[in-house]
């Protein structure tokens, strides 16, 4: 009994630690492939932001799953990890903006490129997304209290909105965004079904 209260703490830690490795490693690889010279420019900006873009709506989906699905072990372990997919969207989001800037080094063109629509669009949705990252964390959670909390993180349906906005206009074949974006807006959809207890779900 001892055995498991003691592995229990250590198997979530490493389980974290697994997890972290896995949601690191392709960013890791694309920066040492760019800096090696093995990808250009225009495939590690498209990468990363397809890559953040795909971690944002995990994020989001977690909702509507745990509507549909309360009992089902997939979505609860997708919420206790929530936070996990929500820094690494962020981080390759950053990283993606961090690569334009890099690219760009032109303080004069980035500003004048950041009025074009498509470009606009992403960077209004960058700013929620370091307001969202910011935030991310148990002492924000305390001193916005809860209510506040969780009005300031439905940003990031206007934010995942905007990341696809940005792709459609900035991509030579923007069909790939608009498949994303229909995902987005079922997830949406799905927020307006009513919450299933485990109950329900049992006897159904």
């Amino acid at each position: 009994m001892v055995a498991r209260r003691e592995g229990g703490p250590w198997r979530l830690r490493n389980s974290n630690a697994i997890v972290w490795v896995l949601l690191a490693s392709p960013g890791m690889w694309l920066l040492q492939a760019y800096a090696r010279d093995n990808v250009y420019y225009g495939e590690v900006l498209h990468r990363s932001g397809v890559w953040a873009t795909q971690l944002l709506l995990v994020t989001v989906a977690v909702t509507p799953l745990r509507r549909l699905f309360p009992a089902a072990a997939g979505p609860r372990w997708l919420l206790a990890r929530r936070r996990h997919l929500g820094v690494a969207c962020f981080a390759y989001a950053a990283g993606h903006v961090g690569i334009y800037l890099q690219r760009k080094a032109d303080l004069g063109r980035i500003l004048t490129e950041a009025l074009e629509p498509g470009l606009a669009a992403g960077w209004v949705a960058f700013m929620l997304f370091v307001a969202l990252a910011v935030t991310s964390n148990d002492r924000s959670v305390r001193g916005l209290g809860g209510r506040r909390w969780k009005r300031l993180h439905r940003m990031v349906y206007p934010a995942a909105a905007l990341t696809l906005v940005h792709w459609q206009l900035t991509a030579f074949d923007p069909t790939q965004a608009w498949i994303y974006t229909g995902f987005l807006a079922v997830l949406i959809a799905l927020r307006l079904v009513p919450r299933r207890s485990t109950s329900t779900s049992k006897l159904g």
